[in-house]
């Protein structure tokens, strides 16, 4: 199989992931569970887990990592936290459904949406700066959209929060581990992402990164304050409640070290340059629209003319080619781009994908929209 959807999941891993979650799973209790050796290697993992996300997304105090299932755990964290009652909140027009589908439930709240053009960093910008009027109180912006790759203006809508004193959320579902990802330097009051995609590590697994006061959505036991009825005042117990995901972690401490490694920069022009490599090819095969631009990470999106692009997506997948097809949980983004209606096939790239598999997966998609009656 050429696997070509690890915007979704990084199905390919580094060998040393799937291993260390094993390991932990005969090897490691649960942390704050007791006083014996499994426990107490169980917290040294989780310790671990935190210090290395803070080196590597510009967090200086390791206990404000919260390891969280996914991004949507800690996104629906973050909101929480930070939109209360009559609050006015500002996202782009890229979100995904991790961020209005919380918000769509608050029912005391009001959205705004600054939607500037696709692969227009200057116009997303603009539209920013139109949008975040005084009753506005919160900003919410991914770093890469899931379904075009457009790398949105995060540095500089951060700067532009920062000036007119307004928390800023961050959904780095599609740079954590792609592109550089700082916390304190954006000022952001959080910042949210998956293990299971760019981290290499396991489904089940995510980090929230608190710049912010917090707000807990789960309560229960921490393994600490034990006498008290309340959740503990500090991070990271505050927001953990229950047991761990103690294996989950151990497998993403592995992803992280395996992209420290590789070097996130290295990673980035790796995806992008095959990315490129099949955008070019796909881009010569006649009634194909590829939707590209010069602010684009490793994934990338198109649709063809007279095909379903779920249509498009089964095909490939009966000759061995793995993508995603429709509206990826972000409807939102394809209204803002126009098209809401089609949906795309999106192709995403990793560090294991290599040029003939590229190539390859080309030829299979060329040959799939040539004959067009027969993809069925």
């Amino acid at each position: 199989m050429i696997y070509l959807d690890s915007a979704a999941t990084t199905l390919e891993k580094p060998k040393t992931v799937p291993a260390a979650a094993a390991w932990a799973m005969t090897h490691m209790a649960s942390p704050g569970r007791g006083g014996h050796p499994a426990s107490a290697l169980a917290a040294d993992a989780m310790y671990r887990c935190r210090e290395l996300a803070a080196e590597l997304f510009g967090v200086s105090d390791p206990e404000r990592v919260i390891l969280t299932s996914n991004a949507t755990h800690g996104l629906n964290i973050a909101i929480h936290s930070l939109a209360g009652p009559g609050a006015t909140v500002l996202i782009s027009g890229y979100e995904h459904n991790a961020v209005t589908r919380p918000l769509r439930a608050r029912t005391d709240i009001k959205v705004k949406v600054a939607a500037g053009p696709l692969f227009d960093s200057d116009g997303v910008y603009e539209a920013f700066r139109r949008e975040l009027t005084t009753d506005v109180s919160l900003v919410i912006c991914n770093h890469v959209s899931n379904v075009f790759g457009f790398v949105q203006p995060v540095e500089r809508i951060a700067a532009l929060c920062k000036e007119r004193h307004v928390p800023l959320i961050v959904d780095a579902s599609q740079s954590a581990g792609v592109l550089p990802v700082d916390m304190e330097r954006w000022g952001a009051a959080f910042v949210a992402m998956p293990g299971h995609k760019g981290l290499y590590g396991p489904q089940g697994t995510g980090l929230l990164l608190c710049g912010a006061d917090t707000k807990p959505v789960l309560f229960g036991g921490t393994g600490s304050l034990s006498r008290r009825q309340e959740m503990p005042a500090f991070l990271p117990d505050r927001l953990e409640a229950g047991t761990q995901n103690v294996c989950g972690a151990a497998g993403l401490l592995a992803g992280m070290r395996f992209i420290k490694e590789k070097g996130i920069s290295r990673i980035h022009a790796h995806e992008v340059r095959l990315a490129r490599r099949m955008m070019d090819r796909l881009s010569t095969v006649s009634g194909v629209t590829v939707y590209r631009g010069s602010d684009q990470s490793g994934l990338f999106s198109v649709t063809v003319d007279g095909m379903d692009c779920e249509d498009v997506g089964a095909a490939l997948a009966r000759r061995g080619v793995a993508v995603r097809a429709g509206l990826h949980c972000s409807p939102l983004a394809h209204r803002t781009a126009g098209t809401e209606e089609s949906g795309t096939v999106r192709f995403s790239l990793s560090a294991f994908n290599t040029a003939p598999q590229i190539d390859r997966a080309a030829e299979i998609f060329r040959q799939i929209v040539s004959n067009r009656g027969q993809a069925r």
